[in-house]
């Protein structure tokens, strides 16, 4: 009997010994998996609200670009669908024949719209359609202006909401918005809708000043940093182009000028503006 009970208190120790082990086992896994997955929760919650983040942030960058060649696309529909099929009044026949045969027009001449327009111009299938593919290069250069124009927009009025602080969502659509209004309603206007669909110098000239002030914003925008001045080589060379086709692009030169003014001199006089204005 004494044998008997001395086996079962040494089972039962055995038993016991186990249990606790499985017990004492049981506890450190689920202390384990606790841990385990806090951490993973810790990373999902984390990746979530990156997420979130990103989703609630306005991408303006991405936005101006879109909206930008957006305009360009409205522009450039509207001007082909009206675009003339031969000649205009004035000199536009001149500048056709001139183009399309490389010879030179009228005093002071236009040379650089007169090289395009023999580029547009092989791109005619026929002889009858030669003016209308010279056409076709008021038509690009009055949807490039719009272009520019709705991007030295969105540049102004940036500057003016925000300053040099990323805008909020709601002031990211506010400039969008205003700077899209603003380049479609001159889309539609008579007088530069007249010089988009004719072989004239005038859409050419128009899109080179549209050009121009564009890169004086960019200059003006990195004229601190260490390559910021490759945005006032571009604005020579454009400017040299400029002579080209129409000196309306001279009319560019006081809007630069006060750019570089008003950026590099914060405290302004009449003094300083007017020695500035001189120079």
């Amino acid at each position: 009997m004494g044998q008997y009970l001395t086996t079962f208190s040494i089972a039962s120790a055995n038993v016991e010994h186990i249990f606790y082990s499985a017990n004492f086992s049981k506890k450190n896994i689920k202390k384990k998996f606790n841990k385990h997955y806090k951490q993973k929760n810790s990373f999902f919650v984390g990746e979530y609200r990156k997420q979130k983040i990103n989703m609630n942030s306005f991408n303006f960058k991405k936005w101006n670009t879109i909206l930008g060649w957006s305009t360009f696309m409205v522009a450039l529909i509207t001007y082909s669908l009206t675009v003339e099929p031969t000649l205009s009044f004035w000199d536009c026949g001149e500048y056709i024949a001139t183009s399309a045969n490389l010879e030179v027009g009228h005093p002071p001449g236009a040379p650089l719209f007169q090289m395009l327009g023999a580029f547009f111009a092989m791109f005619a299938l026929s002889a009858d359609k030669i003016a209308l593919m010279v056409n076709y290069l008021s038509v690009f250069s009055s949807a490039f202006t719009v272009l520019f124009m709705f991007w030295s927009l969105t540049i102004l009025l940036k500057k003016l909401i925000v300053g040099e602080k990323e805008p909020s969502t709601s002031n990211a659509v506010m400039i969008l918005g205003s700077a899209a209004i603003a380049s479609l309603s001159f889309t539609f206007t008579d007088s530069f809708w007249y010089n988009a669909v004719e072989a004239e110098v005038y859409a050419m000239a128009t899109f080179l000043i549209a050009l121009l002030f564009w890169l004086g914003l960019r200059w003006e925008q990195e004229i601190n940093t260490p390559r910021g001045n490759k945005w006032l080589l571009l604005i020579s060379l454009v400017i040299g182009l400029s002579f080209g086709v129409h000196f309306m692009a001279l009319l560019t030169f006081p809007a630069i000028g006060f750019l570089y003014f008003f950026k590099k001199y914060n405290n302004i006089t009449v003094k300083s503006l007017d020695r500035k204005s001189v120079v």
